[in-house]
């Protein structure tokens, strides 16, 4: 088995002054700027629902394990229901991240001029280095599922099974992040047979300990599925399982996507490393080359095939690209090891200079575009603009309440429902009364109000022939509109009506309409 040097440094091994100064001037400012942007941009709604869960005491939730929730907690503790404050968990476990990333590399190539390069890949990727103070899932699962890596990693260097354990450890914790952590399964299956050690390994305890570990610390969704007739894992089938008919558009939408979120030249650089890298693992049975090379192109095989009849989210493959980005790296070092002379050899590492650079440069002016300046482009198709404005919007509804007399608010879209609770900080209860499914096992605050006085209905337009019309007595009077707005441009119009003669259901049953989450569009 190949095992990397890493004692001792050479001369071309050694960082120039000039090039450690560009670095760490170049992370520094990218860092500056994920702090100040988590500081001061408003959040978005998925974020919002984030902070909304974390405000709950449950094992498990319907659309997500429960690490997101702890990591919002974090942040908010110390630094309270701020911006910052609820974004700052998943900063720190991206810069956690980070540090793994570059432990990696290390190990499996003992130069710095590559762990560099690893470190700088992600930063200068807009998905994680401006967008990394984004709170989501993936800023846990990325640096767990690295962790688990990591693990095996020493395991390769020391061969020490214990190593095992430690994975198992991580793994379970990555499943507690996102159930898209499964899709490192095949890459652990073939770091276990493909490499000559397969059959010591199979005869061992310790990879047999590592998935009880791994089902144990995962054991809170489990019991939290058994407990509500495994409604988390059949939402997450629906959602896999959703299929729209082949389509180009879903396919270059998924692809677009790629290029704008991880960079037009480091997207092409990243898959390119990871798929050499795959190439040399597999044929040299390297167990650490196939490990991280299939961490990256397994999910980007499973997504590039839904997005034939599926529009994959923009955030869904977040947790491809660090293996890509140590993979580019690792397999930049064996190029120069080999010193070949094709094409392909020489301007390998051209290209990932060329990416990180442009990366840089996109960072900072898509950060001037979203923190400094006034214009707008594209405003009701810019994923940022498309999510902003709903302050004006909370502001507008509480006042209209206030006029009314309404003491509750209710909504019938999960986005609505979080933002004004963000905006608004409980000052009024808000109640998603409808795909309550969500909100098993969440302690009631809203009952006495809903009892006690008329409610709020806060939509978007056109909002008529809703459930709330169609399937209950409830009577609605339109009081009030509102447009949300990004920088002058109207991204959709609001209603506020009352209701009156119906008191929504926090716990329906499972055959009720009010239960039901409503299937992908």
């Amino acid at each position: 088995m190949e095992k990397a040097v890493t004692t001792g440094i050479t001369k071309e091994q050694r960082l120039p002054t000039r090039t450690m100064l560009a670095a760490g001037i170049a992370i520094a400012v990218l860092v500056t700027l994920q702090v100040v942007y988590a500081a001061t941009a408003d959040l978005r709604t998925d974020e919002a629902y984030y902070w909304t869960l974390s405000k709950e005491n449950v094992l498990s939730y319907l659309d997500h394990p429960p690490m997101i929730a702890w990591v919002v907690r974090l942040g908010t503790a110390i630094f309270g229901d701020t911006n910052f404050g609820a974004r700052f968990g998943g900063l720190l476990a991206m810069w956690i991240a980070l540090a793994l990333l570059a432990d990696i590399v290390w190990r499996l190539t003992g130069d710095r001029r590559f762990v560099l390069l690893a470190v700088l890949m992600p930063l200068a990727a807009p998905e994680y280095g401006l967008f990394a103070s984004r709170i989501l899932p993936d800023v846990a699962l990325i640096p767990l599922s690295l962790a688990m890596v990591w693990s095996l990693v020493r395991l390769t260097e020391s061969d020490d099974g214990r190593w095992w354990l430690a994975a198992g450890l991580f793994g379970g914790l990555a499943l507690l992040s996102k159930y898209t952590a499964i899709f490192f399964a095949p890459a652990i299956l073939a770091f276990l047979l493909v490499p000559p050690w397969r059959t010591r390994w199979l005869r061992s305890l310790y990879p047999w300990i590592a998935v009880v570990v791994a089902l144990l610390v995962f054991s809170p969704v489990l019991i939290w599925n058994w407990q509500h007739d495994w409604a988390s894992f059949k939402f997450q089938f629906i959602r896999a399982g959703a299929d729209h008919g082949i389509s180009a558009r879903t396919v270059s939408d998924f692809l677009g996507l790629q290029f704008a979120l991880v960079g037009p030249i480091l997207f092409p650089v990243a898959l390119a490393g990871a798929t050499m890298l795959a190439w040399r693992g597999y044929r040299r049975r390297h167990p650490a080359f196939i490990l991280i090379s299939t961490c990256a192109l397994v999910p980007f095989a499973y997504f590039l095939w839904k997005s034939l009849s599926l529009r994959i989210g923009d955030t869904w493959p977040m947790l491809i690209w660090p293996f890509a980005f140590a993979a580019a790296a690792i397999n930049l070092a064996e190029i120069e090891k080999e010193r070949r002379s094709g094409w392909i050899y020489r301007t390998a590492e051209p290209w990932a200079k060329a990416a990180i650079a442009l990366g840089i440069v996109l960072n900072v002016a898509i950060y001037y575009y979203y923190a400094v300046s006034d214009f707008a482009f594209a405003a009701t198709k810019d994923p940022v603009a498309k999510e902003a404005g709903y302050g004006e919007i909370a502001r507008r509804a509480k006042a209209t309440a206030d006029q009314v007399g309404a003491k509750w608010i209710a909504t019938l879209d999960y986005r609505i429902y979080a933002e004004l609770r963000w905006h608004l900080r409980d000052s009024i209860p808000v109640v998603q009364v409808n795909e309550r499914s969500r909100f098993i096992g969440f302690r009631d605050s809203s009952s006495a109000a809903m009892k006690s006085g008329i409610g709020l209905y806060v939509d978007s337009m056109p909002n008529d022939g809703n459930v709330i019309e169609t399937k209950t007595l409830a009577v609605l009077r339109l009081v009030g509109q509102a447009d949300r707005t990004w920088r002058g441009v109207v991204i959709e119009p609001f209603a506020f009506k009352t209701v009156t003669g119906w008191t929504p259901e926090l716990s329906p049953p499972p055959d009720s309409p009010f239960y039901r989450w409503r299937l992908l569009n």
